[in-house]
């Protein structure tokens, strides 16, 4: 999907950790058209600097009222720039862009780092007669404010964290094998760090539970046309990650 340019409105930019920020954009056509799973390339000033676009997951968007949401990490002058914009500012929006996750009824969803961002999309965009629960992979204590986001949805939530501050000590797939062997999932699907990623995959080809992965790859164009974000696949294929992706089935990416 090529998607299109649309001129946004920022209705709220809020810093919500350390470096990291939700921003509320009005943009209709995006709203009514995004898929869970789906991003939008931003671009982020007037000017050639920077030249690029900054690819961002949607972490929600309502039609109704004509809002997308993105959660951004601070981790450059792009994103840096994204966090003086107030209510009022335009933000130049190419989407929807990328395949969407597909979804299924019974899904455990793990995420890790801003890889989040997807994942409360989906925890918030379930269809009629579809469950799920969440794995949240933290550091520690402080990256708490992360499952707040999850308050509204309608999902259960379990946390890990690597010195075990809160939750379960470990990484995400720490409490996979327990919550897998005990309920009856029709897919597993996961949004962050590469290894994590590689980790929750291998757990669910353990218990032969379908998996989709969502990758995270520096994108030029984020419509297939620069090649910047090519990634290897099974069968010597190679993918654009922005057309082809961002999501795959895990054992089309880590084989």
């Amino acid at each position: 999907m090529s998607g299109y340019v649309e001129k946004g409105e920022v209705v709220r930019n809020t810093q919500i950790g350390s470096d990291v920020w939700m921003m509320d954009i009005h943009a209709p056509k995006q709203a009514a058209e995004a898929k869970v799973g789906q991003f939008c390339n931003v671009r982020v000033a007037d000017s050639t600097a920077p030249l690029l676009r900054r690819p961002i997951s949607y972490a929600g968007f309502d039609a109704e009222k004509g809002i997308i949401t993105l959660l951004y990490r601070v981790v450059g002058t792009g994103t840096d720039l994204m966090t003086k914009l107030v209510a009022g500012d335009t933000l130049d929006c190419l989407g929807p862009l990328g395949e969407p996750f597909v979804t299924t009824p019974n899904m455990l969803l793990v995420g890790g780092g801003v890889g989040i961002a997807p994942i409360l999309c989906i925890a918030s965009h379930l269809k009629a007669g579809e469950t799920a629960q969440v794995v949240l992979g933290f550091r520690n204590e402080s990256e708490i404010f992360w499952a707040d986001l999850f308050k509204d949805t309608p999902v259960e939530v379990h946390i890990t964290t690597d010195d075990g501050s809160v939750g379960t000590k470990g990484f995400p797939t720490a409490i996979m094998s327990e919550l897998i062997g005990s309920n009856d999932f029709t897919s597993v699907m996961t949004c962050g760090p590469t290894p994590m990623m590689k980790g929750v995959a291998a757990v669910a080809k353990e218990f032969d539970v379908p998996c989709q992965v969502s990758l995270e790859e520096r994108m030029g164009c984020g419509t297939g046309g620069c090649l910047g974000c090519a990634c290897d696949g099974s069968g010597n294929k190679r993918y654009k990650v922005c057309k082809d992706g961002p999501v795959f089935p895990a054992e089309e990416v880590f084989f």
